[in-house]
């Protein structure tokens, strides 16, 4: 009989996606795309090197369903899209009004994105101060499913008055992911909030060839790591008591937006490539 222990088993871990903002943007034609591809054809190769995608242009128009069609058509089976939601949604005074739009958003498309249908971020203006009663009102509009898909949403608040106690009780008892972002021009916190994770990396820099450096993104993948195995990460800014050891196994969902532009797409693909390094080690 063999004397050997078996190895400690380690927590469950959820999902980690890793992707860019959009895939229709000039600069990537240079340092990403092959040279002379078909702009018609590039959500088909970006899809091929990151397994998600941020809609930013439902932020500004919502599509046609024929247009959800043709992207699900275009991804490969695995895929996922996030997207954000129209800000015609959230661009107002009072949220809790936005229910009939919200309805005609939903159900006006979203379930051709089949399997491929991922978090829906619900972007606030940056002026908008936090009131619990009205974004009470807001959260309890937003539905948990579409033509039989279950809908996760992600709230990015911009407002410093929602760093605070009040918004994260709020948030966690509808179940709503909060946005991190490592942006500083707005607050950028890391309660977990919701059953999932989504952070929006806003940092990159156009000197660096990958947008961050190779530390940094060394770090981004630990970080993920915790986030997927139901822990937070001790060293990003809190407004609540950073919890202790994991509750459950999550999702995250990481996308680099913004910031030097032209670099995120090696950004994501390096932060992809660490994370399944670390799986072959394991």
């Amino acid at each position: 009989m063999s004397n050997a222990q078996p190895h400690e088993s380690l927590p469950a871990m959820g999902s980690i996606r890793v992707g860019i903002g959009g895939w229709n943007y000039a600069p990537w034609r240079d340092n990403f795309y092959p040279r002379k591809w078909p702009q018609r054809r590039e959500l088909e190769y970006a899809s091929r090197q990151l397994d998600t995608i941020e809609i930013n242009s439902t932020f500004y128009r919502a599509p046609a369903p024929a247009i959800y069609a043709k992207w699900r058509d275009e991804t490969p089976e695995g895929f996922i899209f996030a997207l954000k939601a129209p800000r015609y949604l959230t661009d107002r005074n009072r949220l809790a009004d936005a229910g009939r739009s919200i309805a005609g958003f939903i159900d006006g498309g979203l379930a051709e994105l089949g399997d491929r249908l991922g978090p829906i971020n619900w972007q606030l203006p940056l002026g908008l101060r936090f009131d619990p009663d009205d974004l009470a009102r807001f959260l309890d509009l937003l539905p948990s499913q579409t033509g039989g898909l279950r809908l996760r949403h992600a709230l990015e608040v911009r407002h410093p008055g929602f760093a605070c106690e009040a918004y994260l009780e709020l948030a966690r008892s509808r179940g709503i992911a909060t946005v991190f972002t490592d942006s500083p021009k707005q607050p950028s916190f890391a309660d977990a909030t919701g059953g999932f994770i989504y952070a929006r990396l806003k940092g990159s820099v156009s000197p660096i060839p990958q947008g961050y450096a190779a530390e940094a993104l060394d770090q981004w993948a630990a970080r993920a790591r915790i986030w997927a195995r139901g822990a937070d990460p001790s060293d990003l800014p809190h407004v609540g008591v950073v919890p202790k050891g994991s509750t459950k196994a999550r999702d995250a969902f990481i996308y680099f937006i913004g910031a030097a532009k032209e670099r995120n797409p090696a950004a994501a693909m390096v932060l992809a490539a660490n994370l399944r390094s670390a799986d072959n080690e394991m």
